[in-house]
């Protein structure tokens, strides 16, 4: 009886073994090879040409006394830190909006969530267009409602702080829908009998989403957080289009500097290495986070 349960057994796992075999067959020669033969490039002075000669771990010190690598880390860290806070809060907002009970809260989804299936070249061509001096459409409506007169305009594109600021919006209303659906299917776990209990007692809506909203929706803010960060480090296509970096490389982000150093300077091997200080940075970041959120659920 047991052999026969065995043989059954068996029987099972080759047949789940044979099922995820193609995803395994897959997943290595996109994503596991990728990563070898990247951390073999890494290791050399690699152009576009092919592999030049072996430099052990030199791209790995290099990058700590590259000020540029270190600018763009810089810039790159300043924009998550100044856009995962937006886009958390304003993806709660809309998540709340759209969580209403009313006539419009389909068509309020819908629209909440269509920019973020809009591709980043088409996002950083409406940037461009509305937010360029004299022929954008933001400093036309201005000169037209005279708040600036003639001859004056807001150098959206040139001046760093006010940079960060058409990329930061940008970026929010570009991907805030994937973190609104979020916030919404969260929303919609919490039972009802829960706020009719609070309403019950006296509790009124501000009191019903601090004391009741918000703490239950915290394993969602943790993931939110953790995926905006990870992403947000990532940056490169609307910043790349919208401003180049520029000026002077005031806004490049490390992503964009790791592409120039590959395909403009023509050194892979470095680009690579610095590819996996990234890697290495998100895994600490993403680490730290998860530790702390099961502190703060057992402490709780």
């Amino acid at each position: 009886m047991e052999k026969l349960k065995d043989k059954q057994m068996g029987k099972k796992t080759l047949t789940a073994f044979l099922f995820i075999l193609p995803f395994l067959l897959l997943y290595t020669l996109f994503i596991i090879w990728p990563v070898i033969q990247g951390i073999y490039v890494s290791l050399h002075k690699w152009g576009l040409m092919g592999k030049i000669r072996f430099l052990g771990l030199s791209n790995y010190s290099k990058f700590l006394t590259d000020k540029f690598f270190w600018e763009a880390l810089w810039h790159t860290t300043w924009f998550v830190i100044i856009t995962v806070p937006c886009l958390i809060v304003v993806a709660l907002a809309l998540a709340l909006l759209a969580n209403r009970e009313s006539g419009l809260k389909k068509l309020l989804r819908v629209c909440f969530y269509v920019p973020s299936v809009i591709s980043v070249t088409v996002v950083s061509l409406i940037m461009q267009k509305l937010f360029s001096p004299y022929t954008g459409y933001l400093s036309t409506m201005l000169h037209s409602v005279n708040i600036l007169k003639p001859g004056v305009e807001i150098p959206w594109l040139l001046h760093p702080p006010l940079i960060w600021v058409v990329v930061t919006s940008t970026t929010v209303w570009w991907t805030t829908g994937f973190s609104m659906m979020l916030y919404i299917s969260a929303l919609q776990d919490i039972p009802v009998q829960v706020y009719e209990a609070a309403e019950l007692d006296g509790a009124t809506g501000a009191k019903q989403l601090f004391g009741i909203t918000l703490p239950l929706l915290k394993p969602t803010t943790y993931l939110i957080l953790l995926l905006q960060i990870i992403a947000s480090f990532k940056v490169f296509g609307q910043i790349m289009l919208i401003s180049g970096g520029g000026p002077g490389g005031m806004t490049r982000p490390l992503i964009q500097y790791i592409y120039e150093s590959a395909f403009r300077q023509n050194d892979l091997g470095y680009a690579a290495a610095m590819s996996y200080a990234l890697f290495i940075i998100l895994v600490v970041l993403s680490f730290v986070q998860i530790q702390y959120q099961n502190y703060k659920e057992a402490s709780s």
